[in-house]
């Protein structure tokens, strides 16, 4: 057990390391904010997880701190954090192993069916028994399981205009992030173009191959799917919607539309849903999609 006298001297130790000691604790929070660095309170150090990385530089000395400061806006990446000797600073080390864990939590967890079941869309699910197959075996990822192809012919509406359907991939915090907004924009855009639109539904443990499937389940002319992205270091958050005209088993990838980077630093939910809209429309006008359609 770690006394009381313990503790305050390992607290000690870590706001010297970071230059926050008590006695110019107020000196440094004036320029705290324009560093981007932590202001330590009471010896607690803020959620790593909600520092703006655009932000922060942690350069001592920088030869031209402006201009790197600009280049950061446009690269969202670890630049500029500075070192200790030849270490990184705490800070920095801290996000890293925050964002990693962020990241693992993304891929392991599954979507919360509270979560699903308020958006109104019924599950299925692919050949996948676990996330430890569907992480393993990509291609069972890419079949719906026989159950599943029963309750979609059952209950979505066949040979619809447009088929939009949600899917975990490899980011469940992706979805509950995302699809709340995007879905919604989705139905509406395509409501105010005239377009049909078939009954929306969940797919745990899919990959995006599914949707070729699933369009020939329903017959449905344009295929979307809402997925979520393989995490990384920046975000976990990021989803995906794959969208193709008349897809079909084994068809190249190369006939995808893909409209990536949906999560609040990259695309706008809410905005990417309307701009998936007018994107279906055009492929519908154009009967094509991928590399075949120029937008």
């Amino acid at each position: 057990m770690v006394n009381e006298n313990d503790l305050r001297t390992i607290i000690e130790q870590v706001l010297s390391e970071m230059n926050l000691g008590q006695k110019d604790q107020e000196s440094q929070k004036s320029c705290a904010a324009c560093a981007g660095e932590p202001v330590i309170e009471e010896g607690c150090i803020p959620d790593v997880t909600e520092v703006d990385i655009r932000t922060q530089y942690l350069v001592e000395n920088p030869v031209n701190k402006e201009a790197y400061y600009d280049l950061k806006q446009y690269a969202p990446c670890r630049l500029g954090i500075g070192k200790a000797g030849a270490r990184y600073k705490t800070d920095p080390s801290l996000q890293f192993r925050a964002a990693h864990s962020a990241a693992q939590d993304a891929v392991f967890s599954d979507v919360d069916q509270e979560f699903v079941d308020k958006m109104g869309l019924f599950s299925v699910q692919t050949q996948c028994d676990s996330k430890d197959i569907y992480l393993t075996r990509p291609d069972l990822g890419r079949k719906l399981n026989d159950e599943a192809v029963k309750v979609i012919k059952e209950k979505c509406k066949m040979h619809p205009t447009v088929q939009v359907y949600v899917s975990d991939g490899l980011s469940s915090a992706a979805i509950a992030a995302n699809v709340g907004d995007v879905l919604p924009a989705i139905e509406q855009g395509l409501k105010s173009y005239g377009i049909d639109c078939g009954t929306p539904f969940f797919v745990k443990y899919g990959r995006v191959g599914a949707m070729d499937q699933i369009s020939e389940i329903t017959g449905a002319d344009v295929t979307c799917v809402l997925i979520g992205e393989r995490p990384g270091l920046i975000t976990a958050t990021s989803m995906s919607a794959y969208i193709a005209y008349k897809a079909t088993v084994g068809m190249p990838e190369a006939r995808r539309t893909v409209v990536s980077n949906i999560h609040k630093a990259g695309t706008n939910p809410a905005e990417a849903g309307a701009h998936i809209a007018e994107i279906i429309k055009k492929i519908l006008e154009n009967k094509a999609s991928g590399t075949d359609l120029k937008l």
